[in-house]
């Protein structure tokens, strides 16, 4: 597929050889957009597609102005529940957006536009996990067909400062809880230190033999401890860490590493994605939420802006530390003739988020794991056609 307007030239890359030699000009992009999260780098969605994808499903919108790349839509088909264009990345993914190089945002959007009705000339584009203020927010904007916003999962924030500053927002008693829980920590010696990226993937099979451990016997996401799962972040880690959009670290207590943690960044956003602790650790009365947020607000600090994201869920140790919470949303885009097939897919999704709630409400444990599997979208719908 290839359309030109305004200079730029669309095209659908179905290849996976062609979306993996991209890598140099999508790096270039993901710079040059300044909304695009970690999730949305080459290195995370290719190896992604490495893990999980479908041959023969890959679809991405790719935008040209000339040799440089000015928008893409990094998408797969499904068939289930219906046909249907989701984003590459997945469950495992907290976010999705398109990527819009910002100083050709208004010609690489309508491109995108372009090439999306023609890509999706069958099927529902359903974007999930969609932040406020994404690019994708302003595709559908522009949308020249039917449209559906519901919303999706929770997110809680905080602004990218040292722990100190964090801790001066919290309540008098609280703040000096926790300011004695940090020192706690620092008088059992226990020490952080960042895994270089030859190391990478030993780490990564500490974190996740530690995250194991921790929920062993308590229900712990299964896809963390499948083998797709560790490719998939040894893969996309050794390429991030050295580009700095990845940092692995690892805890010690008397030399025995007891924790390590996955830190994904990107110019506007840190987040903490995943961890393991060694139950001894809370057997020294460790906080361990503590422990590792000190380091994820020395990174986040470190990055000169944007915003220090606990990513999704709403677990209650997350909030002890004040967070904003911000509301993803679910992005429903079709031609027009494809209405009643969007609407149906919006219906679809109504039920089985009032089946979610009562779930929810009977089972408030199961929570946590559900949230980060990305099965359990928040309330809310609304359906639209234009033009």
């Amino acid at each position: 597929m290839t359309g030109d307007g305004r200079g730029v030239r669309v095209t659908l890359c179905r290849d996976p050889l062609e979306f993996a030699a991209l890598a140099g000009r999508w790096d270039a992009l993901h710079r040059r957009c300044p909304t695009a999260t970690p999730f949305q780098s080459h290195a995370w969605l290719h190896s992604w597609w490495l893990s999980y994808g479908t041959p023969g499903r890959l679809r991405v919108v790719l935008a040209h102005r000339g040799d440089r790349l000015v928008g893409a839509a990094p998408l797969m088909l499904t068939h289930r529940p219906m046909p249907l264009l989701v984003p590459l990345g997945g469950a495992i993914s907290d976010f999705s957006d398109i990527l819009v190089d910002a100083e050709r945002a208004t010609e690489a959007l309508t491109a995108l536009e372009r090439g999306l009705h023609r890509a999706a000339a069958h099927t529902v584009v359903e974007l999930r996990e969609v932040r406020p203020g994404a690019a994708a927010e302003s595709l559908f904007e522009a949308w020249t067909g039917a449209r559906g916003r519901l919303t999706d999962s929770t997110c809680l924030e905080l602004p990218a400062e040292p722990v100190g500053t964090l801790i001066g927002r919290m309540p008098g008693s609280r703040a000096q809880r926790t300011r004695a829980k940090l020192r706690r920590i620092d008088a059992l010696g226990v020490e952080c230190r960042a895994v270089p990226g030859h190391r990478v993937a030993e780490a990564l099979g500490t974190l996740l033999r530690l995250h194991e451990l921790q929920w062993r016997g308590r229900g712990v996401n299964p896809e963390h401890l499948r083998p797709r799962f560790h490719a998939h972040l040894v893969r996309s880690a050794r390429r991030m860490v050295p580009d700095g959009q990845a940092r692995v670290r690892e805890f010690l207590l008397d030399g025995e590493v007891v924790a390590a943690d996955l830190a994904l960044g990107s110019a506007g956003l840190t987040g903490g994605y995943l961890y393991g602790v060694h139950p001894r650790l809370r057997e020294r009365k460790v906080d361990v939420s503590a422990m590792l947020l000190r380091e994820l607000a020395r990174q986040a600090a470190e990055s000169g802006g944007g915003v220090l994201s606990l990513l999704r869920g709403e677990e209650g140790y997350k909030g002890h530390w004040g967070p904003e919470p911000v509301v993803n949303q679910r992005l429903l885009l079709a031609r027009s003739s494809l209405e009643p097939l969007l609407r149906l897919r919006a219906s679809q999704v109504a039920v089985r988020d009032r089946a979610a709630r009562t779930v929810k409400a009977r089972f408030p444990a199961a929570r946590d794991w559900r949230d980060r599997l990305g099965a359990l979208p928040s309330a809310g719908l609304s359906v639209m056609g234009r033009r």
